[in-house]
């Protein structure tokens, strides 16, 4: 039988791209050291109100006396100023700097951009590339939570942001509809796949029954955080760039119950 001991074993190759990642991450981990809990607000679908929910629930963590920062991780569709009547643009100059917004740190890709309604046609490793600037190149000082307002789908963006950063979790977002239901669902799963916790799920523009909340809750094994109840209020206050929390006690109370299930508070 011939002698192997002069074989010695030679481990695969990282790939050049996997070994880009890994050290991406861990310098942005090192950036991001100031803040203590990173919480991704998503779902496959769009419409189902990320951006009401990721709004009101950084206020609402703010009004329990945390500092929290938001940042606007749909890339190409920015919402997030609008929402809080951030109008105008700020200088694209690294680091990039936070907008403060009643005492709330605010980042969003429309702040860069002199016209609202002007599309942003990137293709996917653009995009990533802008969410690595959203942390690599930020200054968010010391936070307790860094809420993401995440695009719909389950590509480029969400995974760009799940192979990065080191989350705390994710709060999935659902309406009583079956379809938006079955696409929290499948944002639960590619959540779960990557490694990450899910806090729970939220039925927003609620009846009341939470029919889709349950649905989602029951197929991941997670938490029904709450309901917010359908109300054209919220959608008339955030279309005029007023946070719904900050004017409306009730709403506030909404938020701050959901804000307490995960916070301890």
């Amino acid at each position: 039988m011939a002698d192997d001991s002069s074989h010695t074993a030679t481990q695969p190759a990282m790939h050049p791209s996997f070994l880009r990642v890994l050290n991406q991450k861990k310098e942005i981990k090192e950036k991001l050291s100031g803040i203590k809990h990173k919480i991704g607000i998503y779902s496959a679908k769009g419409g189902v109100g990320k951006t009401t929910v990721a709004v009101n629930l950084a206020f609402a963590l703010k009004s329990l006396g945390y500092k929290v920062g938001l940042l606007d991780a749909d890339v190409d569709t920015p919402n997030l100023n609008l929402f809080l009547g951030i109008r105008g643009t700020v200088e694209a100059n690294y680091p990039l700097k936070p907008i403060d917004k009643d005492g709330v740190k605010v980042l969003s890709t429309a702040m860069f951009v002199d016209e609202e309604t002007k599309p942003i046609i990137w293709r996917g490793p653009m995009i990533g590339k802008m969410i690595g600037e959203f942390f690599g190149n930020t200054e968010w000082g010391e936070l307790d939570y860094l809420i993401l307002d995440l695009s719909p789908g389950t590509s480029d963006a969400p995974l760009s942001i799940m192979q990065l950063l080191d989350m705390d979790g994710f709060i999935l977002v659902t309406t009583p509809q079956r379809i938006a239901a079955v696409n929290a669902i499948r944002s639960g799963r590619m959540i779960k796949r990557m490694g990450i916790s899910i806090i729970g799920v939220l039925e927003n523009m609620s009846d009341g029954s939470a029919k889709g909340g349950k649905e989602v809750a029951e197929a991941l094994e997670c938490e029904l955080l709450g309901t917010i109840n359908e109300n054209r209020e919220i959608g008339e206050l955030s279309d005029e760039g007023v946070v719904p929390v900050l004017a409306n006690s009730s709403f506030m109370d909404q938020f701050v119950s959901i804000a307490r299930r995960f916070s301890g508070s």
